[in-house]
């Protein structure tokens, strides 16, 4: 007899070969059958545990899962959260009680991809929102920039590196157009390439309290605060500030100009030809 018969207590003796794969059967289905019995008597179990659960447990267990939900980190399923509370504990109820409860309040309980999680109702999420203004320096290029910009407006990129004395980076006349220091002021015709010209705008003259540009501190001024060395280089000199005029803003011309001379093109090519 196998170790397999004396456990069951039945014995495969005597039997022939079909005898036995029937027997075989009949013992497996039996063992099935044991399972689904045992399986539905947890479900039963499990479900009269539910039901025993009185008002005053849900209520306790209702506290219980707003601890978890309030603490996690990330929302949770009902799995994590069954596995925290007491066995039996009836999770479906217990989150649709907390879910009506929280219905109108400034916060809410979200389903987020079958998880969880208590979030700020959208219709106050405002409140939390702070804006905050944050200072920020200009670089000692982007400030000789402006400077050069002030004194000798209206100025091409040109102008600016000529008093300087170094190129002018892109990024320190992109920076005086962003805050509104400095605008174009058109494009220069005398000049081959028709650079643009820059010039101060009237945010310039609100942040410097100023009425107008003519109001810019002259060679005296700068003098008297200290901001000058008093041995200057022999005809050194400060500009008069002016606003100046405004060169040629109107772009039509320029694309007219420009169809013109590329048909032109188009018609001594062809000629060439």
């Amino acid at each position: 007899m196998t170790e397999m018969d004396m456990d069951d207590g039945r014995s495969f003796e005597n039997l022939d070969a079909h005898e036995a794969q029937v027997a075989l059967a009949e013992e497996l289905m039996s063992n099935e059958n044991e399972g689904a019995v045992s399986d539905d008597k947890e479900a039963q179990e499990e479900a009269a545990a539910i039901a025993e659960w009185s008002e005053e447990d849900l209520v306790e267990h209702m506290r219980m899962v707003e601890a978890l939900l309030f603490a996690a980190a990330e929302p949770l399923d009902e799995k994590s959260i069954a596995d925290r509370l007491p066995a039996g504990a009836n999770i479906a109820a217990i989150i649709e009680r907390i879910a009506s409860n929280y219905d109108g309040r400034g916060v809410n309980l979200m389903q987020v991809d079958a998880k969880w999680r208590l979030v700020t109702a959208a219709d106050v999420a405002h409140v939390l929102e702070k804006e905050k203004v944050t200072p920020r320096r200009l670089s000692r290029a982007a400030l000789e920039t402006l400077a050069i910009i002030a004194y000798h407006q209206p100025c091409t990129r040109a102008d600016i590196e000529d008093v300087r004395g170094v190129a002018v980076s892109k990024g320190s006349l992109d920076q005086l157009l962003e805050i509104g220091w400095a605008k174009m002021r058109g494009k220069r015709r005398d000049v081959p390439g028709r650079p643009t010209l820059y010039g101060t705008t009237d945010d310039f003259l609100e942040h410097f309290g100023l009425e107008t540009i003519n109001d810019l501190p002259g060679l005296a001024d700068l003098k008297a605060a200290g901001l000058l060395d008093a041995r200057l280089p022999p005809g050194f000199s400060v500009p008069t500030p002016t606003d100046g005029e405004d060169e040629d803003i109107e772009e039509e011309g320029d694309e007219a100009e420009f169809a013109q001379d590329f048909l032109e093109d188009e018609d001594s090519e062809s000629a060439d030809a």
